[in-house]
């Protein structure tokens, strides 16, 4: 729905807002003005029955566009503004199958309503003041969260945690605007204006709670977005198979030949319930002719400088048979690990089953080392644990901990830059009049994460995001 075309707020819509595909439950919801007429003229009810109790679920069967029974079925009606989106609402809880769905969604739309455009239930319950627009963001990060963490990080932001925290802060600096236009409007009044201490305390203060949400952000992103896990080593050491094993599938190719993997893959995986993007770049080694093998290894390297956790895989079936030089081959091995850092490095000794790991050795250059047997699969789960430890570093989110989007922390970051200008004006005793500027753009960018000045241009940007049903 455009920001130009307003009217269309006014209609009744609906959707199906259960997955695509066939299950034992489907649900269509209904929104608007006309929810209660649709759902009486399509509902025959199983007992004796002349209206709706609101949220009481009915059982009876529905009619198809012609009039024609088609499904036996569970319904509610929700009296606005109590319900979602704020106003008259309906859902039907049929059976799940596509057919079935789609003769009831046609029945509701020949009735009266409209189908419904992507995010526009939630869009609704923001303009009718049902949620704030960090709350309605969070609907869909719920539905999107790839881990259980990420749905325990989305929940408390829609139950507007964020939101009354935002809100808390906004209030501190709005405050300081009340007293900054005391001040201008009353020159020769003294006390009107805060003294500059108290000013610098109280902006530092809402500046410190920005700072706090904008590293919350930080520690969130893996759990949010995926954490970077990157495979490195020389050309033939297991990392395809690795990625393999990772995956649970063939999705990298596997040969004999030596440099299979010119490029890097991507793939999105889960190891020990983190969410991970897992990249398995191009071997290493030390001379090479082919142009797209060279770029795929420097393209690698560039993944690796900005991983969060580097495998660096070492070809167990290379290791010398003297315990003296056992590891002696490994020196190109050991200068990715100096270079990477050990703290985000873990030294994966494959093909364990070929040249078994001495029990002794458990680090390679202050780097954890774990064997595995990558095509049988063999110590996969326990380094899959070990990626989990290292990229966590043990900082798991805790219920209440606030997590701003991407969006939210560019707002944040904007406000925090014009509290750095405030705090520099001040201290140059700069007149109120030029430091209410400063506020005013904080105070405007902390507004626009809970919507009390988004544009239609913001509003149809987050919106257009969400699936069609939500």
């Amino acid at each position: 729905m455009t920001g130009t075309d307003l009217s269309r707020q006014n209609d009744t819509i609906a959707a199906v807002a259960t997955a695509p595909g066939s299950g034992g439950v489907g649900i269509i919801r209904i929104s608007g003005p006309k929810a209660h007429e649709i759902l009486h003229s399509m509902f025959r009810s199983s007992s004796s029955f002349r209206d709706f109790t609101p949220r009481m679920l009915h059982h009876g069967r529905l009619l198809d566009a012609q009039d024609r029974e088609v499904d036996d079925a569970l319904v509610v009606f929700f009296k606005g503004p109590h319900s979602f989106t704020g106003e008259d609402c309906a859902e039907i809880q049929g059976h799940g199958g596509p057919a079935v769905l789609a003769a009831l969604l046609d029945s509701v739309l020949s009735r009266g309503a409209r189908m419904a455009e992507r995010g526009e239930f939630t869009r609704r319950a923001f303009l009718n003041g049902r949620m704030d627009l960090s709350q309605a963001e969070a609907v869909a990060e719920l539905i999107a969260a790839p881990s259980r963490e990420g749905v325990y990080l989305a929940s408390a932001k829609l139950d507007g945690l964020l939101g009354r925290r935002i809100e808390e802060l906004r209030g501190r600096l709005e405050y300081l605007r009340q007293r900054v236009c005391l001040a201008i409007d009353f020159p020769d009044e003294e006390g009107e204006c805060l003294p500059p201490l108290e000013f610098s305390a109280i902006t530092e203060e809402v500046a410190s709670g920005i700072r706090t949400l904008i590293s919350g952000y930080e520690r969130a992103r893996s759990w949010r977005e995926g954490a970077l896990v990157v495979l490195a080593g020389r050309v033939n050491a297991g990392k395809s198979s690795l990625m393999n094993a990772f995956l649970g599938r063939k999705r990298a190719i596997v040969t004999e030949k030596p440099g299979t993997t010119r490029d890097y893959l991507e793939e999105q995986t889960s190891l020990a319930g983190l969410p991970v993007r897992l990249v398995d770049t191009a071997g290493l080694r030390e001379h090479s002719d082919d142009s797209i093998e060279l770029e795929g290894m420097r393209r690698g390297k560039e993944l690796a400088d900005n991983a969060r956790c580097v495998l660096v895989v070492l070809d167990g079936a290379r290791a010398e048979d003297a315990s003296e030089t056992f590891l002696a081959p490994f020196a190109e091995e050991a200068r990715l690990i100096e270079e990477f850092g050990a703290g985000r490095c873990i030294a994966v000794w494959n093909k364990a089953d070929i040249k078994p790991l001495p029990k002794d050795l458990n680090t390679f250059h202050q780097a954890t080392m774990l064997p595995v047997c990558a095509r049988s699969g063999e110590g996969i789960d326990r380094l899959a644990e070990a990626v989990r430890a290292l990229c966590l570093q043990e900082e798991l989110p805790q219920e209440g901990d606030l997590a701003p989007n991407l969006r939210q922390t560019k707002q944040l970051r904007q406000a925090l830059d014009a509290l750095d200008a405030l705090q520099k004006a001040i201290a140059l005793d700069v007149p109120p009049d030029l430091c209410s500027i400063h506020l005013e753009t904080a105070c405007a960018h902390l507004s626009d994460i809970t919507g009390l000045n988004s544009t239609e241009e913001t509003l149809n940007a987050i919106f257009s995001t969400f699936c069609i049903g939500k």
